[in-house]
């Protein structure tokens, strides 16, 4: 199986964390009818092919005084693109930068506490150095929320 890539086995395991993140392997082991020892090595497994990530906890930016949510379109000096990206990574309310196709070449998800801090956010990723051009967007409602559930019912049945 191609590294990264999971099986119908991998994908209840991994729905079953989704659902209960603070589960131990035992309790896991029993909810899936596997052994102990089969869900401790698949979960290394997965660990060690990048399948599974961080653990952080998902954080609600509003309950840390940063209610608002943007996206910024960068446009990027295309030799300049690790500079921008290594500034952009200083930038504390810029909680995640993807590297895009098309347009801009860079879109940044930034939090602010109002208006007025995302303009001031704003004009800081406009300010740094080998960025030509941004375009903000405010987040007003989300829709869907971040989610890899149904993915993850779809290999697991089948």
């Amino acid at each position: 199986m191609p590294a990264g890539r999971v099986d119908a086995t991998d994908a209840r395991l991994l729905r079953a964390l989704a659902e209960s993140p603070r589960a131990t392997v035992l309790a896991l082991a029993e909810r899936l009818g596997l052994s102990r020892n089969t869900v401790q090595a698949r979960l290394a497994g997965l660990e060690a092919r990048g399948v599974l990530t961080s653990f952080e906890r998902r954080i609600d930016p509003a309950a840390l005084g940063y209610p608002l949510t943007a996206f910024v379109s960068v446009q990027v000096v295309q030799r300049r693109l690790a500079d921008v990206a290594a500034a952009l990574d200083r930038v504390p309310e810029v909680v995640e930068v993807l590297g895009l196709s098309g347009e801009a070449d860079l879109l940044c998800q930034v939090v602010a506490r109002d208006a007025e801090d995302l303009y001031r956010i704003a004009g800081q990723l406009l300010a740094t150095d080998g960025v030509e051009r941004t375009t903000t967007s405010l987040v007003m409602r989300r829709l869907v929320e971040h989610r890899l559930g149904p993915l993850l019912d779809r290999l697991a049945d089948g």
